[in-house]
């Protein structure tokens, strides 16, 4: 027998933001400005200024500038801006005037509201000019995607960044054939040894430390095939010998880039984590083996998440968190600073502190300890020693439940009742 559902009325488009504001308050949970800004969390322009659209999406929200971005993100709690140079300064005005008068705007808005730039990021996959990608056959064209890396090195030391990040996503190609992977590599090399370069100097003139560079990888998309499609991809490549500065070449692992592959991100940060390169983080949510959907922190993977936090904490990282995730097409402009970018916010930092828990907690600490002690027995006969450790090995299984315990507050009494 169906159960009627009470009919609710009809809400008016003049009341509809008070029924978002009235039962996002009815969720609870949430922190206040300043507990947020003690988080290294970066919020993107490009997030916020997401406008819905994509290859199959028609925009659902108007545009919103960087002066709207920052004011919002102030107001947040997000103490950390960042960009790139396209997001803010047209194509044709960079280098120029144009680039000069945006920069100066930025930085009095960065000002007024409090926030800091944290990191630049380059456009070499949008324009049509990187079709064939920024290290592509053309000598010309690898000329002009080197000074676009220099010239974005030069916004982000005006605006004070620390990161620099690039995501070779047009690295590649469609068909087989059309390149030779190993002059691309070279070729890719080429660009960020001149950005590099340009940081040196340009830090030694400004009296600054050079940016930390990071490569950002993605299995899929835009390319048919990409040449540095994982994390893993991109430590040997930085371990090539092709680099001429290494050490400052790192990573910007992304949560979703990660997954998407079928990887686990735990073991994908704890590979950079090993040769001490994880420079930077993108978080996000989505789906393994699927496209990049970016969807927010937590909604879709919080155990995981929580498990990924729990390494990170464990390893002491003081990098960025950059929230980079698209709100829904589904939430409005009003939405996305009172609704999506807030609660992403929210679920991160519970999330954190849930893994401070994890890391103290005593079930999981002797649980670990004792596999770590093992059963004392000195032996070369491989029976005897599996005999000696077969009940410890059950522990793994207890500390994974207990791990979920503390994700869902059943470590603190939370049950349900069966009836």
């Amino acid at each position: 027998m169906k159960t009627k559902r009470a009919s609710t009325p009809p809400v008016s488009p003049n009341k509809q933001r008070a029924l978002v504001d009235r039962l996002a308050q009815a969720c609870g949970g949430a922190y206040s400005p300043k507990q947020r800004r003690q988080y290294f969390l970066t919020g993107p322009q490009w997030a916020a200024a997401y406008e819905g659209h994509a290859l199959f999406h028609a925009p659902t929200r108007r545009p919103v500038g960087f002066e709207e971005v920052i004011r919002e993100y102030d107001n947040i709690g997000i103490g950390h801006w960042t960009t790139h140079d396209t997001d803010v300064i047209p194509t044709q005005e960079l280098g120029k005037e144009g680039q000069a008068e945006t920069v100066a705007a930025i930085k009095k808005a960065l000002k007024k509201h409090g926030l800091k730039c944290s990191m630049v990021t380059t456009e070499t996959f949008h324009h049509a000019v990187f079709a064939t990608s920024p290290a592509a056959e053309s000598p010309e064209i690898r000329q002009y995607a080197k000074w676009r890396l220099e010239n974005t090195v030069a916004i982000g030391h005006e605006l004070g960044a620390r990161y620099a990040v690039y995501w070779p996503g047009s690295l590649g190609y469609f068909v087989q054939g059309a390149v030779e992977e190993t002059e691309m590599l070279r070729w890719y090399a080429d660009g960020l040894n001149a950005a590099c370069e340009a940081d040196i100097k340009l830090a030694k003139a400004k009296e600054r430390k050079p940016m930390k560079h990071c490569l950002e990888a993605k299995p899929f998309e835009p390319q048919g095939h990409i040449i540095l499609p994982t994390s893993d991809a991109m430590l040997a490549f930085i371990s090539s010998g092709l680099l001429k500065h290494p050490d400052m070449v790192g990573l910007n692992p992304e949560y979703l880039h990660e997954l998407m592959w079928g990887a686990s991100v735990r073991a994908a940060l704890a590979r950079a984590l090993a040769c001490g390169k994880l420079f930077h983080f993108d978080i996000n949510d989505g789906y393994p083996l699927k496209h990049d959907v970016d969807i927010a922190v937590g909604l879709v993977n919080p155990l995981d998440w929580l498990n990924v936090l729990v390494l990170l904490r464990t390893h002491g990282y003081e990098g960025p968190f950059n929230l980079d995730y698209k709100p829904p097409r589904t939430t409005s402009n009003y939405g996305v600073f009172s609704v999506s970018f807030p609660t992403a916010v929210d679920r991160f930092i519970t999330l954190w502190e849930m893994a401070g828990e994890v890391s103290t907690d005593k079930v999981v600490t002797e649980a670990s300890a004792a596999l770590r002690a093992g059963a004392g027995v000195k032996s070369h006969d491989a029976t005897e020693l599996f005999e000696a450790n077969k009940e410890l090995m059950t522990l793994h299984e207890l500390i994974a439940h207990r791990i979920f315990q503390i994700l869902v507050g059943q470590h603190r009494g939370r049950v349900y009742s069966i009836k």
